[in-house]
């Protein structure tokens, strides 16, 4: 298989704009992660496809356990998991994920998400262009794919 990541290359630790800062999720994170995605449950149905049933019947324990899943892999470098945080911190406001690509040819998938509430304020554009601009200028990628936005 081949690798994810050069093991040389420092994994990037997120980013601030004037709007939010992004930075690695972990379990700390569950309550407030939790809340972003039960206030968006419908908006959020089928994220990673059609045949996702994420995040229905999500529980605290349910997320806790994915949020642990999230901070190991991206620990193990296999997976990269970050927070979509409001500059207080009071707020998730969403998430990034970087996955290895399923897809020959790519390196990688980035899926990314914002609540409902912030998508209704424009927040998923200005994301969005953010996400990209960082994993070009900041990751080690030639062809990444952003699945259910660009395919």
């Amino acid at each position: 298989m081949k690798q994810f990541l050069p093991k040389e290359f420092q994994i990037p630790q997120g980013f601030k704009t004037d709007k939010f800062k992004l930075r690695m999720l972990t379990v700390n994170d569950v309550e407030k992660d939790f809340d972003a995605v039960k206030s968006s449950e419908e908006h959020l149905k089928n994220f990673f496809g059609i045949n996702s049933t994420w995040p229905q019947n999500l529980t605290l324990e349910k997320d806790l356990e994915d949020l642990r899943w999230h901070q190991e892999e991206f620990e193990q470098r296999k997976s990269f998991a970050y927070t979509v945080m409001s500059l207080n911190e009071e707020n998730c406001l969403g998430c990034v994920y970087v996955f290895p690509s399923r897809k020959k040819g790519y390196d990688a998938d980035i899926f990314m998400w914002v609540r409902k509430s912030e998508f209704d304020k424009g927040l998923d554009p200005v994301l969005e262009k953010a996400v990209k601009k960082w994993i070009t200028k900041e990751w080690p990628f030639n062809a990444v794919l952003y699945p259910r936005r660009e395919v």
